[in-house]
This record gives C-alpha cells, sequence and structure tokens, in this order.
C-alpha cells in the first residue's frame, strides 16, 4: 500500500517564540548559564510531531532578517513588535543545528515570511497530491486552508493539538468561504503585526458586514448602502486602509521557492550530529529518551542521576556541557569498603586526626522517618574514600555505628556534605546529634548561582568534568521493577558510596574561595549553614494533625458542593460540566449572555479563568456560584483529601521537606505537603488550619507572625521618611497610606479607601502597572494610574529606590538584600521589554522579599539555639512565610512568648520597629 503523502510545514519563529514565554518563569539554564527555553520548547514540538503525526514530508520556514516587501510597502508593518529576546537570537543557530541533525529542511528567503514560504509550498505541494499541515499558532494561516491543507495548531497548556480543516475554519471566524480570513483581517486589524484596519470595526461587526458583502472590496463599494450611519460613515473614511489592510495581511503564494519533494523528506537522523548538539545543550534526558527509542546503539549523554539526584527538586532535568568526561575508572582513586568493629575503630583514628571530613548516607528512602541506612561514607582528602556497609536489622547497625558517634557529635571536627539536612536528620533516627556542619556544597552554589540546579551530579560535570556512577547501575530504572539499594551488589554499592564523598569533598574545595570572592561567605556561614539543623529538627518533630476533623470536613464540603452544583444547574436550566471550561463558556456566554463582549483565549474559546468570573461577579448570580463551586472543590482534592495520606504511620504526624535551595529569593519552600500554599483568605480555606494541632492535652500551639514586614523593609531601604514616619508612630499603614494618596486625614478613611491603599501598597513591590492595578481592583485604568502617581507623590523616596535599584541591577547585573544576598538578573538589559519588565520588577522586589526571608531565618536560628541552650521540651514546627509556629508546653508558654518575640523583634536591625503578632490555641486557625 502506498504511503500517505503527508506534509508538516513548521512556522520556526511562532513555534520559537511560544516555546520561549512558555518556559520564561522557570526558564531552562545550563551549567554554564545559557537559555537552552526556546531550542528545548522547539525541539520538543519537533519531535512529537514526528513520533505522533508521522509525515512523510516536512520543513521549517523561518522569517527574515532583511527588509520584506510588506515592510518595504508599510513602514508601519509590525513597528509595534518588539526586539528579539537575546536568549532567543543565541539559540537559532542550535536550532538550525538540530534541524540538520535531522535531516530536515531550512527553508528562508530574504524578502519574505515564514508565512509566504508556507503558503507557496503548500500550494504547490497540493498540486503533486500532498496533504499539508501547516503547523502554527498564528491564526492568519487560515486563510490557506483547502480540503488538502490544514492549519494544525500546536498543543497549548494541556490542551491537545487542534487540527482545523475548512469547516472549522469558517466556524471559528464565523465565514463562508476560508479565503475570508484576509477580508476579516483587513476589517478588524491585527495588533500583532501592526495592521489597523477600520478603528471601531470588531470581530461581530466584521461579520455583519461579510454576511452582507463577501469582500472588503464589495463592502468599500457599498459603503453607501449600510444602514447604520456610523458605520457607513467609518467604511467611507479609511476605505483605503481597509484595503491596505487586507493586503498586507494576505499571505504571498507564489514566493520564488521551490518544492522538491525529494528534499522534503523524512529520513534517518545523523544520530551522531544530534548528540554532539544535544550534549551542547545539556539535553541529557531529552537525549537519553530519543536514542533509547530511535538508535539503542548510539550512547545518549550520561542521565543526571545519582542519590543527589534524588534529593534534588522535582522536575526534569536537561544535563551538561562537556563532550566526554573522567569516571571512575579513568580517575585515580583509593576506595575502602568496610563492615567490621575493627575497620570503624581505625576509621575512627583517621578522622580523628584530620579534623574535617566530608560524609554521605545511602538509604532504603526519601523520607527521613523511614529511612534505613545501608552505610555511610567518609572522605579527609580528595580520591581517597571508605564506605561502611550497616547491617540490614536497626540494633546491629546502631552497634556497629555506635563508636562514631563521639567523632560525628565533636563540634570541634568540622563536617562537609552535600545536602546535610538529608544526611543529620537520618542518623538522628540513629541517636547521633551531628555537630560542627560547616559546609554544605548544594547550598554553597545555591548561594553562588541560586536559578540553577544544585544536585552533586550537575555540580561534578559543571566543575570537575566528571561523570559520576549512575544510581541506575546499582539498582535499575525508576519504575515498579527498581530494586532498593538495600539489595544492590554490596561492592558496587561502596563503589558508589565512596565515590559521593570523594566528589563532595573536590566540590568543597572548588566551592568554598567562589563564597570569599562572591562576598556571600558571611552569609553562607551565619544563616544558611545554622539553618540546616534547625530545619532538621522540625521536619523531624513533624506537626499533629486531626485527620478526624478532615474526614468530617471532607463530607460537609461534598454536601456544599453538590448543593452548589444544584445551585448553578438551576440558574443553566440544564446540567453539565462545572469543570469544563468550554461547556462553562457556552453556558454562560450564550445561553445566559451575561455579558455582551465576552474575552477570548488565544485559541477563540470563551475565557472562564477566575479573574474573568471575579469581574462578572455582579452580572448573574450565578457567577459567584461558579466561583464557590471552584474554590471548594480545590480545597477539598488538593488538602482536605490529600493531607490524612501524608500522616506518617511510625508518628502520626506529618513531616514536611523544608527545602533552603529552591527558591532564588531566599525563601524556603516545603513540599509533602506544600505548606506555603495552606489557604488562608477565605473562611472555608482557613478552616483547614484547625485540623493542625499540638502534640497532647499538655501542649498549645503559639504562632508567631512579623507585621508587614515587607512594608517595613522597602520603608528602611528606600528611607522614604513619610512611610518611615507610619511605622515610627505605629500607624496603620494602609490606612496611613490611604490618607496621603486620597488627601484625606486618617479618621476620614474609608474602608474602600484603605483597600485600594492596600493594594497598592503591596503592588508596589511587585512592579505593579496601572493595568495590574485597574485589574485588581476592577476601576478604570486612569483612576489606577491616578493612584500610582499620587502613591509616588507622597512617597517619592519609595520612586527613587525603585529606579535606583533597577539602574544597579543594569550597572551591575544582580542586586542585593540587606544579609548581601545576590540576585542575578541577566535579562535586565534586554532589548525586549516583555523580558526585561520581569527582570526589572525582580530588581525592586528581590532585595525586599530576600531581605525579609533573611530575617526570619535568622531569628528561627536564634530561637532553636536558645530553646536548646535552656533545654526546652517545646518544639518550632512550622515555618510559613513571616511566620513560625510553635508546639509548645504549657508549663514553658511565659518562656516561650518572651523567648520567640524578642528573637523575631532582635533578628535584624533595618533601623524600623519590628511588631510581631502572636496568639495561642488548640488549633492553627486559632493560633493564627
Amino acid at each position: 500500500m502506498m504511503q500517505e503523502k503527508k506534509l508538516f510545514l513548521l512556522d520556526a519563529m511562532a513555534l520559537i517564540y511560544r516555546a520561549y514565554f512558555a518556559l520564561s518563569r522557570n526558564p531552562r539554564i545550563t551549567s554554564q548559564g545559557f537559555n537552552t527555553s526556546a531550542v528545548m520548547g522547539f525541539t520538543n514540538s519537533l519531535y512529537e510531531i514526528l513520533k505522533n503525526e508521522k509525515p512523510s514530508h516536512i520543513g521549517v520556514a523561518f522569517d527574515s532578517f532583511a527588509p520584506t516587501l510588506r515592510h518595504i510597502e508599510d513602514k508601519e508593518y509590525k513597528a509595534n513588535r518588539e526586539k528579539m529576546p537575546e536568549d532567543i537570537i543565541s539559540n537559532l543557530p542550535y536550532i538550525k543545528k538540530i534541524l540538520e541533525g535531522f535531516r530536515i529542511p531550512v527553508i528562508e528567503m530574504d524578502g519574505y515570511e515564514a508565512d509566504d514560504l508556507i503558503g507557496t509550498l503548500a500550494k504547490k505541494a497540493e498540486r503533486e497530491g500532498f496533504v499539508t499541515y501547516m503547523m502554527t499558532p498564528d491564526k492568519d494561516f487560515a486563510q490557506l486552508v483547502t480540503e488538502n491543507i490544514f492549519l494544525y495548531k500546536p498543543a497549548r497548556m494541556g490542551n491537545k493539538a487542534e487540527v482545523w480543516d475548512t469547516a472549522r475554519v469558517c466556524e471559528k471566524f464565523g465565514i463562508k468561504d476560508t479565503d475570508q480570513v484576509r477580508d476579516i483581517l483587513g476589517l478588524w486589524g491585527d495588533a500583532s503585526d501592526n495592521i489597523p484596519g477600520i478603528p471601531g470595526v470588531g470581530e461581530k461587526t466584521a461579520k455583519k458586514l461579510l454576511d452582507e458583502f463577501p469582500s472588503v472590496e464589495e463592502i468599500v463599494a457599498n459603503a453607501d448602502k449600510l444602514k447604520n450611519v456610523k458605520l457607513r460613515q467609518k467604511v467611507a473614511d479609511y476605505s483605503q486602509q481597509a484595503l491596505q489592510s487586507k493586503h498586507l495581511a494576505t499571505i504571498i503564494t507564489d514566493a520564488p521557492v521551490e518544492f522538491n519533494d525529494k528534499s522534503f523528506e523524512v529520513c534517518e537522523p545523523d544520530f551522531e550530529a544530534l548528540k554532539e548538539v544535544f550534549e551542547v545543550l545539556e539535553f541529557r534526558t531529552f537525549a537519553k529518551r530519543f536514542f533509547e527509542l530511535h538508535h539503542p546503539e548510539q550512547k545518549a549523554p550520561a542521565e543526571d542521576n545519582g542519590q543527589t539526584d534524588l534529593f534534588s527538586a522535582a522536575g526534569e532535568h536537561v544535563q551538561t556541557i562537556e563532550d566526554k568526561y573522567n569516571t571512575l575508572e579513568d580517575t585515580p582513586h583509593t576506595y575502602h569498603a568496610i563492615s567490621t568493629a575493627e575497620e570503624v575503630g581505625n576509621l575512627i583514628e583517621i578522622l580523628n586526626s584530620s579534623k574535617h571530613f566530608c560524609f554521605d548516607t545511602e538509604t532504603t528512602s526519601l523520607n527521613t522517618i523511614d529511612a534505613r541506612l545501608v552505610g555511610i561514607s567518609f572522605a579527609v582528602k580528595p580520591g581517597e574514600a571508605w564506605f561502611l556497609h550497616c547491617p540490614a536489622t536497626y540494633e546491629d547497625c546502631m552497634t556497629l555505628i555506635n563508636p562514631l558517634k563521639e567523632i560525628f557529635e565533636n563540634s570541634a571536627i568540622r563536617k562537609t556534605g552535600q545536602n546535610l539536612k538529608y544526611d543529620i536528620s537520618v542518623l538522628k533516627n540513629y541517636d547521633i546529634d551531628v555537630q560542627g556542619i560547616s559546609f554544605d556544597t548544594m547550598i554553597a552554589h545555591y548561594l553562588l548561582e541560586p536559578d540553577q540546579r544544585h544536585n552533586m551530579d550537575h555540580l561534578s560535570r559543571t566543575y570537575l568534568s566528571y561523570e559520576p556512577v549512575s544510581i541506575e547501575s546499582l539498582i535499575g530504572k525508576k519504575g515498579k521493577n527498581q530494586r532498593s539499594i538495600g539489595t544492590a551488589d554490596p561492592q558496587k554499592v561502596a563503589e558508589y558510596g565512596a565515590e559521593d564523598a570523594d566528589v563532595t569533598l573536590k566540590l568543597k574545595n572548588i566551592l568554598q574561595p567562589k563564597l570569599s570572592d562572591e562576598g556571600v561567605e558571611e552569609l553562607f556561614n551565619n544563616i544558611e549553614i545554622p539553618l540546616i539543623p534547625v530545619l532538621s529538627a522540625m521536619e523531624l518533630a513533624g506537626v499533629k494533625l486531626d485527620i478526624d476533623n478532615l474526614k468530617a470536613f471532607s463530607l460537609e464540603l461534598t454536601k456544599e458542593i453538590r448543593a452548589i452544583e444544584e445551585e448553578i444547574f438551576s440558574y443553566a436550566g440544564e446540567e453539565f460540566n462545572i469543570a469544563s471550561p468550554k461547556q462553562l463558556g457556552i453556558i454562560l456566554f450564550e445561553k445566559l449572555k451575561i455579558t455582551d463582549k465576552p474575552k477570548r483565549t488565544k485559541t477563540k474559546q470563551y475565557s472562564t479563568s477566575e479573574d474573568v468570573l471575579s469581574r462578572l461577579v455582579n452580572k448573574h448570580p450565578v457567577v459567584e456560584k461558579i466561583l464557590e463551586y471552584r474554590s471548594l472543590t480545590k480545597l477539598k482534592s488538593t488538602y482536605v483529601d490529600a493531607l490524612p495520606a501524608l500522616v506518617n504511620k511510625k508518628t502520626g504526624r506529618i513531616h514536611t521537606t523544608y527545602n533552603q535551595a529552591v527558591a532564588a529569593t531566599g525563601r524556603l519552600s516545603s513540599n509533602n505537603p506544600n505548606l506555603q500554599n495552606i489557604p488562608i483568605r477565605t473562611e472555608k480555606g482557613r478552616e483547614i488550619r484547625t485540623a493542625f494541632v499540638p502534640g497532647d492535652e499538655n501542649h498549645v500551639l503559639l504562632a508567631a507572625d512579623y507585621s508587614q514586614i515587607e512594608l517595613r523593609i522597602i520603608a528602611a531601604l528606600s528611607k522614604d521618611e513619610a512611610m518611615r514616619e507610619a511605622f515610627i508612630n505605629n500607624y496603620d499603614i494602609h490606612t496611613a497610606t490611604a490618607a496621603r494618596i486620597f488627601d484625606v486625614s486618617l479618621e476620614e478613611v474609608t474602608k474602600e479607601m484603605r483597600r485600594k491603599a492596600k493594594t497598592v501598597n503591596f503592588g508596589i513591590i511587585y512592579g505593579i502597572s496601572a493595568f495590574g492595578l485597574s485589574e485588581r481592583l476592577n476601576i478604570p485604568r486612569k483612576e489606577a494610574a491616578q493612584i500610582i502617581d499620587q502613591y509616588f507623590e507622597k512617597y517619592p523616596g519609595i520612586k527613587i529606590y525603585m529606579d535606583e535599584q533597577i539602574a544597579r541591577a543594569k550597572q551591575q547585573g544582580y542586586v542585593e538584600t540587606i544579609m548581601k544576598r545576590r540576585r542575578y538578573l541577566k535579562d535586565i538589559n534586554s532589548g525586549n521589554a516583555v523580558v526585561r519588565g520581569f527582570a526589572e520588577r525582580n530588581a525592586i522586589n528581590a532585595p525586599i522579599q530576600g531581605s525579609s526571608a533573611d530575617m526570619i531565618k535568622i531569628a528561627m536560628i536564634n530561637i532553636h539555639h536558645e530553646m536548646k541552650e535552656k533545654a526546652m521540651q517545646s518544639k518550632m514546627i512550622l515555618q510559613v512565610h513571616d511566620e513560625l509556629v510553635f508546639d509548645v508546653l504549657f508549663s514553658e508558654l511565659d518562656a516561650m512568648k518572651e523567648l520567640v518575640d524578642r528573637n523575631m523583634r532582635n533578628a535584624m536591625d533595618i533601623g524600623l520597629p519590628l511588631d510581631v503578632d502572636m496568639s495561642t490555641g488548640q488549633t492553627w486557625l486559632e493560633a493564627h
């Protein structure tokens, strides 16, 4: 059977831009700081097409950097386009190398856009019997759709790819013929290309005009027959502009480009060339998947795995840069496997005499509460390490490692590790309280390169050009057949474990001087390292959860959700899937017609996002019920039903993991569960906190929260006298701000004024715009702009601070917190306003948010130290943003209140008083 002639033509720049901005909040950065977001996203899209759609022919079209015919004819064409982001420019050569590796032709021609090349090739291919798919998110291509030419809109935000045929195009645009897409664009214009159309003519009006007359030319010729007087005048006044707009929107289909079907045939890739470019871009995970499927004999770059990968933050990583790494086989080393009491005694002598050692644990679980020790590795000098095999039973292991307790607990002997919090938490289960923690390579790298990855394998390749042994060589690939490390070959485990300690020690020797060079040594030694045992103690302490409370709450929510469903169906007059944006959009905007101008997504589907519905809440009572339904269903699934499953069976408590090296701002994050996202704004959300309770009847929860700490910090950093005065005099800052910007006395400030002032107070920290403020307050943009102008007039120091921070970032490439924590902003001088604006907002916010994070870390360290010094039985159990929660023994309550309040207030001197709100209760909600 003859294979269908199936041609895919890809609109390169549209797909590249889409990929780049989709990853803008979580960019893919190599070990050398190179942003690969665009090339990674594009490569994934390309590969999905090749794998899933199986085209017989394929080509990729690029725009010309030279002026096109449209630019020559109309200087305003695309004049409003932002400059291409530098990261995209730097990615283009690699994208073309990848296409070369796949043996896919690159089509580009001076004077022509990709649209024109694709349009011409699609038409020529059609004449030769091909079915063509134009892959692009650009709606303009719909004008080319015929029985054999389709618009292939790529998958977006979890939605599947869409294929538009002639019927779909006509349905989407409300037209009779796909050729009329040009007329639609000529009438309503295209803001992205700076095509003006006819001012005031939108989608609805354009459709009505084309219902009456089939083309722009016919509409212009019959303008005098239009019944609407205003519209008649507009068409008459802007007739030439409409014709020119249609001309500009028309894709050329006779460009001087040849379609040679042989050159477009899909063929076997050049695997060597792809391997080379994947290594340069550090596409390790993608390369592994690709080569295993298509070319198993071609060795892909080694996967970024190993124990430290298990400890690293979740998420798919792309790795390394070197063509070849040194491995264990070609690196001089002496590793000792030991397992007897006599050998442990000899090791202790070595460790005692060194006064410093690096150690690492191998365990059976990521959960420190349930983890069993398989072994401990030690290194005192590069190239030599010991691995102590631990017996399988807890008692035998305790017996063997107990002689090491004195060494571990000797603070005069300094300890180094990678993610030491995990290791010291595991050893606490074996009655070893590690002292003398002096260096953590993960934390060191986090301070040096906060936006990069910090797992040991990545650091090893980056700084040592060394490829560590893969954990898969011991326990197999991830999945149901993966074995426990406790069942692996003991000799391989010893080699793997000893290597971890050896590599970590080598990394320490490289990273330590860099801390001093970058000015973050004090931050490392005085905040981040002392925080490690604090977080370990909090994780092991855990927090008690009232499961019965949550079960009852879940039943209550189920009843409420069902009742709300019935109300929504009653308003709608029918049952439908409330969770389906498509079905909901049809109900709200077509059946109930709650607004004349419904907002649509880029795919022309009705937008039913929370922001959109919040602005329509007064249009129909069903909207409020839908928002309530969403809130309760999310609450139930994400927290109420999920939290009980996270309670540890041994302890009956939840043991979250605090991540010290994830947020670039310096803030702590947490997972399993993510406590930072426990709801607080709604009454039902707050009710979840009633399930967090004291350990027993002899304890009470104490919550202490910094009051408006970020505003105090911006007042301190900016030295704005008006804002400083408000805090010094202990005024309510939002009332004081409202009084200033609305020019009224404190007594005259209304709730609405205070609400607006509060929004702008917190919005300013994040570089809020007039548009953003208008969206949040649901007020006209002009009013929002006036509020911001008044704000800066009354608080001039804030504006000066913001401008100075941006200028400083542009000059030195980074900003700093009060404690000298750096946030690097490589896009601060970008020519693209969107990219640059994001960096500018970070320049303003990072020192504020980072200083707040540093402050609470210092408070936690000092509180923990004093509690330990006084042998208090109370425990610090939670940290959420600016709040600390303690499980306090009743007899220690007064002492704890004084201790916590004093240490929080004195954590950092910012030249302004710090205010701490403190409460107690039998639940977290009661104490908050």
